[in-house]
């Protein structure tokens, strides 16, 4: 991966990462589903005005929208109010890095490197230290379980954002990942909010508007502008330029900062053991991004003295 393409995944893992705080607000201004509605009839209102359809069948769209725009962020957001904490929230949504690597290999066929294996060995086992420590305890048994279902439609998501891009509709424009999470996002916002209204309730939607505040549309701008358009964008780039089995461990890191930005914003304290996770963590993504040239670079070294 590029320097300019590693520094585009930085801003990613920065953008989701404190997303998770702004989610931790918004569901104690509104009901989650209502707030999935907001968010993506933001993106559509905003991006619709600024972006042209991208040239990607309706199918499609509605396949993006309805896995990783609806189906990951009504569970996730449902699994926040529910009791899951923000900060481990970010870390269990993190291993849509295994069930994008399982489905892409199963679906699409992709090869995994040596390298990218162990390092999703190394990084699995920082998320496996993290979730082990004294703050897992806090953990409601529906909020994980929301958190899981959630991931797995990320992984499902990002196997057809792989695969919108090998089908070519995407080439040659570059604005079309931006267009592909503006004009998808009516497909997401339709269920939303029949879903909002079936399960929440019409009295929890009306009271909720009535003391709608900044805050509120501080938190609704956010998920919309950076969170879906800025960041689902880059996403969409480097899922269009790499294989999925090399860029869904990049998430890995969202929950260092999604931990680090619960500690400051939201009280969530991080433990001796959290720390340790975060660690081999940020490990496990060195190995992910550098594994291959360090590798390579050894087997010349070797070669050569061998050689010599």
């Amino acid at each position: 991966m590029s320097l300019k393409d590693s520094l585009l995944a930085l801003i990613i893992v920065a953008i989701w990462g404190f997303n998770f705080i702004v989610i931790a607000w918004g569901v104690e201004q509104m009901p989650p589903l209502m707030m999935g509605a907001g968010r993506f009839l933001f993106v559509g209102v905003i991006g619709c005005l600024l972006v042209k359809r991208p040239n990607i069948p309706w199918r499609w769209l509605a396949l993006y929208a309805l896995t990783l725009c609806f189906g990951q962020f009504a569970l996730l957001f449902c699994a926040i109010a529910f009791g899951m904490p923000a900060g481990l929230a970010s870390l269990v949504l993190q291993s849509q890095a295994l069930f994008t690597i399982i489905l892409s290999v199963l679906i699409l066929h992709e090869s995994i490197k040596p390298a990218q294996l162990v390092a999703m060995v190394v990084a699995g086992l920082g998320l496996v230290i993290i979730g082990n420590s004294e703050q897992a305890t806090e953990m409601t048994a529906i909020g994980f379980a929301l958190t899981i279902a959630s991931a797995v439609l990320w992984g499902s998501g990002n196997v057809i954002n792989r695969k919108i891009n090998q089908k070519g509709y995407l080439a040659g424009n570059s604005s079309a990942g931006i267009g592909l999470v503006v004009w998808s996002s009516w497909f997401a916002f339709i269920p939303f909010t029949i879903a909002s209204f079936v399960f929440e309730g019409q009295d929890a939607i009306l009271a909720s508007l009535q003391s709608f505040n900044l805050v509120g549309i501080g938190v609704l701008l956010y998920l919309s502008v950076c969170a879906s358009m800025l960041g689902y964008s880059l996403w969409s780039y480097l899922l269009a330029n790499y294989p999925a089995g090399q860029v869904a461990p990049l998430t890995l890191a969202v929950p260092v900062v999604g931990l680090l930005c619960a500690m400051v914003f939201l009280n969530e304290q991080v433990t001796s053991g959290q720390w340790l996770g975060i660690f081999v963590v940020m490990l496990g993504l060195v190995i992910n991004m550098k594994g291959e040239w360090l590798a390579q670079t050894l087997r010349h070294k070797i070669g050569s003295r061998v050689k010599g």
